[in-house]
């Protein structure tokens, strides 16, 4: 079984959709429970953008639940087996029955608080869910917290060049490992540490883009998941409803114990 892991309002100042007034930018408007979020979806993204408006045009969303929040995380739902779901029903392994392939635009496109990315299975394409997303809350960072978050990026992308450098390398490796050639596995090793070592040497440098800084010391968000699911949109009006949703008492699995209804409408 796949599991996709990894909206009457009153209208205030907070949210204008609130009073009616859909943001121009705006691509879709997620109805709930709790108050609507206007969405903006990224041209450069655009498998998951079509994909997105084709499902809200079909009606595919509506009545369907956020059936996975957590609080300073995320909201999840697109789960179609969620609509008239009794509670006890596990949730989050539904879909359309077809997967989309990896649009990850990163760092244009990171995990700030109001992004809307795509779900998905632990495969190794990254491939998308085909209709589940997850809109970020996530919290606020101390600048130490992201200078960690940064390095742990440099070792992980270290570990990539190191990979990617090995991989031509990889049968004679293991014939040598096979025949307990100590001596042949080191001289791969050196040879592979050489031929990656500029690119090793100019990681050392690296920095966090300063707008992917600002944002998680400010409006917060969940640098974790950069680099590792497609980010295609973005909440412009309506990160109060994100809040108050994220809020709600929650039972197994993270599913709230009342069902918070989303419908989605296209207004472009």
């Amino acid at each position: 079984m796949k599991q996709y892991f990894l909206i009457l309002t009153i209208c205030t100042a907070a949210s204008s959709i609130s009073c009616g007034q859909i943001p121009k930018d705006a691509d879709v408007v997620i109805e709930t429970t709790y108050g609507n979020i206007a969405i903006k979806l990224y041209d450069d993204t655009p498998l998951h953008r079509d994909n997105f408006i084709k499902l809200a045009k079909e009606g595919f969303y509506d009545d369907l639940i956020f059936h996975r929040v957590i609080n300073e995380f995320m909201i999840q739902g697109g789960d179609p087996d969620s609509k008239g779901s009794t509670p006890e029903q596990p949730l989050g392994s539904g879909g359309p029955g077809y997967q989309i392939d990896a649009e990850i635009v990163y760092p244009k496109y990171f995990h700030k608080k109001g992004a809307l990315a795509a779900a998905r299975t632990n495969n190794p394409e990254r491939k998308s869910s085909g209709s589940q997303f997850y809109i970020v809350q996530g919290k606020v960072y101390t600048n130490e917290e992201v200078d960690m978050r940064e390095q742990s990026m440099i070792q992980s992308q270290s570990q990539a060049v190191v990979n990617k450098y090995f991989e031509p390398h990889r049968e004679a490796y293991a014939r040598l490992h096979a025949a307990n050639d100590a001596e042949g596995m080191q001289k791969i090793q050196e040879q592979v540490m050489q031929e990656a070592a500029n690119e090793l040497e100019a990681l050392k440098s690296y920095k966090l883009p300063a707008e992917i800084r600002e944002a998680y010391t400010t409006i917060g968000g969940t640098p974790h998941l950069d680099d590792a699911y497609t980010v295609f949109g973005e909440v412009i009006d309506g990160l109060d409803v994100i809040d108050k949703i994220a809020a709600v008492e929650t039972g197994a699995q993270n599913r709230p114990l009342k069902n918070v209804v989303m419908k989605i409408k296209v207004v472009k």
